[in-house]
């Protein structure tokens, strides 16, 4: 049974973690002094303000203020819950987690524990059903069906072994005979494998299907798809949104992908389960769908950050039309320079997995080498809702594109939207023209970040001992704050003790000791602020800002035992003390 991940562990991966490894394979970072700089994988921008830190083992974004430790990138890159980030960041450095049973507070640690628990367990029976789906293809008495069936479709075994395509009979409780136990019938119902029915007895969701499982980044079962054999509908069943399964979030043919592929150049996006399998059958290895959803920004988020060329393969229908727009509006934030996103509609009555099959790979490949730039996709679909051989009919365009330009941050991508937009214009209209690109400027600015930058000497003395957490040994006397009351000094004890009580710790090791607090967040800012005080001063500064913090501690004891003699409620040691203040 799991239990806590032991703060010991977290410290000791922290101090194998190089976060600049880490990072650069994931975004590109080049040298800038110190450190090292990239544009943000977090949001839109034109010049790098994304900086990491490998003294601090820390990064922070100045644009939009993101920042954490190895384990926070891999937490909101990868969108990692932290148990999982730190099983990830464990796995890349060869350690094993361990778990501790011991000492377990009450509340909200447990809470985050019995959940924890509760996913691993949810993944390993998931994990078991898509072994017994992919079993059931070569036992089950009527498996010749789904055989003939995915036969028919130009499927060979490797290919069905490699996605994990299983079957299941046309029965009632084929898989709750094999899974349903008197620990396991709710987990089933929760997970979307079975659906209550009359007296309490729950039955399979799936029943006579060709089973699609589908995988997280990491491998792991999360849900799956279920196409129908016989004339049954609905043709496709998927399962619904679970506790681990959220479909806005994960893409078909993902995990496949990159597992084909050491180097992912780009990625085809494409409607189906059979599409993707069809098109990996004929060597296109890299396409992925959206699990019957428009492709939503989470996932247009990790397509990007994936590769940097993205096709959207659609039908050439309304349906596809539609679906392809919704695609291209949730993406417009998302691009920048040195991204592409792209599209490409089939031709009536096709789909990739009949195109591919008639025509095969080379074929298929030309037609995606062909396919739209979103820049003129946007105008094209634009320009179709109004008259362009009348002023009043540009003049609606150029208002029409106002909200899709707003959404699309600065980039050689807008600028070539705007330039050609306005080689359709003559006359009047530039005037528009030119407020319209004014304004979307304006819409597009940077909001910077702002830090209180209040050089007080908490803040230095909390700033110098994240930084460079060893200069805690110049102090004689570690507790010699502990009665300031002043704002900050409380935390500042907290750093102060940590420190010195984990003399080898480093500043990605002392942030985490914060994870998930309001000191962790005040803590995060502090870490890259400009104070410039260099490495060989920062002692000297330190210690000066704790001798202004023991002066202020004297004055306020002072003016204390002052008014305690003024009311005479002054005791005989108290009037030593306060006579030794005096005399300092």
């Amino acid at each position: 049974m799991a239990g806590l991940i032991p703060r010991q562990f977290i410290d000791d991966l922290l101090a194998r973690a190089d976060i600049v490894e880490l990072i650069d394979g994931r975004v590109p970072l080049k040298k800038a002094g110190r450190n090292y700089q990239a544009c943000c994988p977090f949001h839109t921008e034109k010049s790098p303000s994304f900086s990491v830190s490998q003294d601090k083992q820390f990064y922070h974004c100045f644009g939009c203020g993101e920042h954490g430790n190895a384990i926070s990138f891999l937490m909101e890159f990868d969108r990692l819950d932290f148990p999982d980030a730190v099983d990830e960041l464990a796995s890349h450095y060869g350690m094993e987690v361990p778990k501790e049973e011991n000492n377990l507070s009450p509340g909200e640690q447990l809470k985050q524990q019995k959940a924890y628990r509760q996913k691993q367990d949810d993944y390993e029976l998931m994990g078991k059903i898509s072994s017994f789906y992919q079993q059931q293809l070569k036992t089950a008495d009527d498996k010749d069906t789904a055989v003939n069936y995915l036969k028919g479709r130009g499927l060979t075994g490797e290919v069905v072994k490699r996605f994990g395509i299983g079957y299941i009979s046309d029965n009632w409780d084929g898989m709750m005979n094999q899974f349903a136990h008197v620990n396991t019938t709710q987990q089933l119902i929760d997970l979307g494998m079975a659906i209550p029915g009359d007296k309490s007895r729950p039955y399979d969701r799936f029943r006579g299907r060709i089973m699609f499982p589908i995988h997280d980044k990491r491998g792991r079962v999360l849900g799956f798809g279920g196409r129908v054999l016989s004339d049954g509908t609905p043709k496709y069943l998927n399962s619904p949104e679970t506790r681990i399964y959220h479909k806005g979030h994960e893409l078909y043919g993902l995990y496949e992908a990159k597992q084909a592929n050491k180097q992912l150049d780009r990625l085809v996006v494409v409607e189906g389960y059979m599409d993707v399998v069809a098109l990996a059958q004929h060597g296109v290895n890299y396409a992925v769908a959206s699990l019957g959803t428009a492709t939503t920004s989470e996932q247009l988020q990790t397509l990007f950050r994936t590769v940097k060329e993205v096709i959207c393969c659609y039908d050439g229908d309304r349906a596809g039309r539609d679906a392809a727009w919704r695609a291209m509006d949730n993406a417009l934030p998302l691009i920048q320079d040195g991204y592409s996103l792209r599209f490409i509609f089939l031709p009536d009555g096709e789909d990739p997995d009949s195109l591919i099959r008639k025509q095969g790979q080379a074929a298929f490949e030309k037609i995606i080498n062909q396919s739209k730039p979103l820049s003129e996709f946007l105008i094209e679909h634009l320009s179709a809702q109004v008259d362009l051989n009348s002023l009043e009919g540009k003049s609606k365009l150029v208002d029409l594109f106002q909200p899709y330009l707003n959404k699309l941050p600065d980039s050689l991508i807008k600028d070539g939207i705007i330039t050609s937009l306005a080689n359709r214009f003559v006359g009047g209209v530039e005037k528009q023209l030119i407020e319209l690109t004014k304004r979307s400027n304006q819409v597009t600015q940077k909001k910077s970040v702002k830090v209180n930058n209040k050089a007080t000497p908490v803040r230095f003395a909390i700033a110098l001992l994240l930084e460079h957490p060893h200069i805690v040994k110049a102090l004689p006397d570690i507790t010699i704050l502990q009665q300031l009351h002043m704002p900050g000094i409380e935390l500042l004890n907290q750093l102060l003790t940590l420190c010195h009580n984990k003399p080898d710790i480093n500043s990605a090791q002392l942030i985490e000791y914060f994870r998930e607090t309001p000191q962790g967040n005040h803590l995060s800012k502090l870490m890259f602020w400009q104070h410039g005080i260099t490495n060989e001063a920062a002692e000297e500064v330190f210690l000066d800002s704790i001798e202004k913090l023991l002066n202020t501690f004297v004055e306020q004891r002072t003016e204390e035992l002052l008014q305690k003699g003024r009311s005479g409620q002054i005791s005989p040691s108290e009037k030593q003390e306060l006579q030794a203040l005096l005399n300092a």
